[in-house]
């Protein structure tokens, strides 16, 4: 058997313990990219660990942000003009059509902070075990020409959770960004096709983590979409106290 097909027979296990002893030999710190990790990777690098969300969520969804009529009908729109093909779209239409038009008209910029909100970013967290790298989707940060003090990430615009798993990525992200700024907890949101979660990663101890995710929140229902947009705004918000 020559060398490649020798190769294409090796199992994504042996691969892997084959690119690890690779990297041990050769003295390097073993990168994981965001948009690859899977929950195994994850849960070997870190202690973490889904909690049940209980009151987790409370004052971020229980807030009382009142939708003026013009967001209301905006988001009626929304709906009408894209129900019949979200589950159909690849990731860049569900991005430009239906994710930007929200996240626009929120208008996470804020020049007098400064914060705004970035897309397909870089992001990086190192330690003396591992390295999380790769592109982020959607994040909200201090900063105005790039990002400096992450607050929030959405993760990722995917027509559907059977060719990518969002969460794990999400969670790699959300581990970075708590480390980078030294903070105890950060918010994130991951989107398959039409349905939201939201998310709350805690650091409970060194290199220990606990995570919540909400109910699933359905962006072809009105109720729901007004729901997703009212928290949305609650970030914007707190990320402006926050950077006072």
């Amino acid at each position: 058997m020559d060398i490649q097909g020798l190769i294409d027979n090796l199992t994504p296990e042996s691969l892997e313990q084959i690119n690890k002893a690779f990297a041990k030999k050769q003295n390097k710190i073993p990168t994981y990219s965001y948009s690859q990790i899977s929950f195994k990777e994850l849960q070997k690098l870190v202690e973490i660990k889904n909690n049940k969300a209980s009151d987790s969520f409370d004052e971020w969804f229980n807030n009382n942000i009142e939708l003026k009529t013009e967001d209301i009908g905006f988001l009626n729109d929304l709906i009408e003009n894209n129900e019949f093909l979200i589950e159909s779209y690849k990731e860049e239409d569900l991005k430009v059509k239906f994710i930007t038009p929200i996240l626009n008209r929120i208008k996470f910029l804020d020049l007098t902070i400064p914060f705004r909100d970035f897309y397909e970013e870089s992001l990086t967290y190192k330690t003396e075990n591992f390295i999380f790298n790769g592109t982020t989707d959607f994040l909200i940060s201090k900063g105005l020409e790039f990002p400096e003090e992450p607050y929030f990430f959405i993760q990722e615009f995917k027509k559907s959770i059977k060719n990518d798993d969002p969460r794990p990525q999400l969670l790699a992200e959300l581990i970075s960004a708590v480390e980078l700024n030294k903070f105890n907890s950060m918010k994130g949101a991951y989107i398959v096709g039409a349905i939201w979660h939201f998310v709350i990663l805690e650091k409970i101890g060194t290199n220990q983590y606990q995570y919540f995710i909400s109910k699933l929140f359905n962006s072809t229902n009105i109720e729901d979409l007004k729901s997703i947009y009212q928290n949305l705004i609650f970030v914007k918000n707190k990320i402006f106290q926050m950077s006072q």
